[in-house]
């Protein structure tokens, strides 16, 4: 132990020394150097914020409500390409209450510029929020309902407690760079370009000198590793509408050819969105155009012809009985 305290001392003074003749060889390239680490050291400590919050369940080990607040965060890099996996931060689960009600949140961070990039791109969007529940279901060995609607709240609990998760988790572990940078060595300085300051390595500290401390600290996942080709099938969702052309009601009939089961189907319906899976075969998610009556909406399948229709009341419902008119919408295939 003692020896490797004296070892580490003399590397650090032998780096010490050599970034004083650099300072004094070219003191350009000196400046540059340092205000690259001083802007990436910034960069790690900057705290997670958080982008959006969408709502699911646990249904094993024990069922129950689950938020997961998606958050960005500086200190998680970002891809090295569209072909490498999407690095990202999970904190613990924590149990909540309020009143009656049991629920758990789990905090996930993402690089800003992963999250901003799909912000407008609902297909990434859900890509995303699809790693972030594998990854979840893996570490904490969950099973999770991924029908989700994201809430109109960005956080669930404060934003004190998610950054304190988020930032725990990489205290408590080895430097989340560690896998993706290069080391300075004292090698590595002495045999660095001058004339290319831009390509110094970075300040961390050899591998047999880093703590070996557990604890997840960025899983890095493909989208190649969760997706299931999943077939977006044939649908035709109308209004119906009263004798005034008054809407009262959506009626949604999904074609689900090789389907001979309702069990089979999963079907989540907010005020403003369906989504539909079964059995790893079809996957339906739509916007709706009006809001619906999520009480009020019924399923039912048609075995015979593997049909399912849904319907969905509007939240402002006209006099029942009168749907003289039918006006579709969407059609898909």
């Amino acid at each position: 132990m003692e020896s490797s305290s004296k070892g580490l001392l003399t590397q650090v003074n032998q780096l010490w020394n050599l970034l004083d003749d650099l300072a004094e060889s070219n003191p350009e390239s000196y400046k540059k150097f340092i205000q690259q680490q001083l802007k990436e050291g910034k960069q790690l400590c900057a705290a997670p914020e958080p982008q959006l919050c969408l709502q699911t369940r646990i249904l094993k080990p024990k069922e129950k409500i689950l938020f997961i607040n998606l958050c960005q965060w500086k200190r998680i890099p970002v891809p090295q390409s569209t072909t490498h996996p999407i690095p990202l931060s999970v904190g613990r689960p924590e149990d909540m209450s309020e009143t009656s009600d049991v629920y758990t949140v789990i905090d996930v961070a993402y690089n800003p510029d992963v999250l901003q990039a799909a912000e407008k791109d609902q297909v990434k969007k859900d890509q995303l929020i699809q790693m972030a529940m594998k990854c979840i279901e893996e570490q904490f060995q969950f099973t999770l309902s991924h029908f989700y609607h994201i809430t109109k709240f960005k956080i669930k609990g404060s934003i004190q407690r998610m950054k304190q998760n988020l930032m725990r988790i990489q205290t408590d572990g080895t430097d989340l760079r560690e896998n993706m940078r290069k080391e300075l060595t004292l090698e590595q300085i002495r045999s660095s370009s001058v004339s290319n300051p831009d390509h110094f390595p970075q300040l961390l500290l050899p591998k047999d000198q880093v703590s070996d401390k557990k604890g997840c600290l960025i899983e890095e996942i493909s989208s190649a590793e969760i997706q299931v080709d999943m077939e977006r099938p044939a649908y035709e969702l109308k209004i119906v509408a009263d004798q005034n052309e008054k809407p009262l009601k959506m009626e949604l009939k999904v074609e689900l050819p090789g389907i001979n089961s309702v069990s089979l189907c999963d079907l989540s319906v907010s005020q403003d969105d369906l989504l539909i899976e079964v059995s790893e075969k079809y996957r339906l998610h739509l916007n709706l155009p009006e809001s619906v009556n999520t009480e009020m909406t019924t399923a039912k399948f048609i075995k015979e012809k593997a049909t399912l229709i849904v319907t969905m009341p509007l939240v402002k419902k006209g006099r029942e009985g009168e749907t003289s008119m039918c006006e579709t919408l969407i059609g898909g295939d």
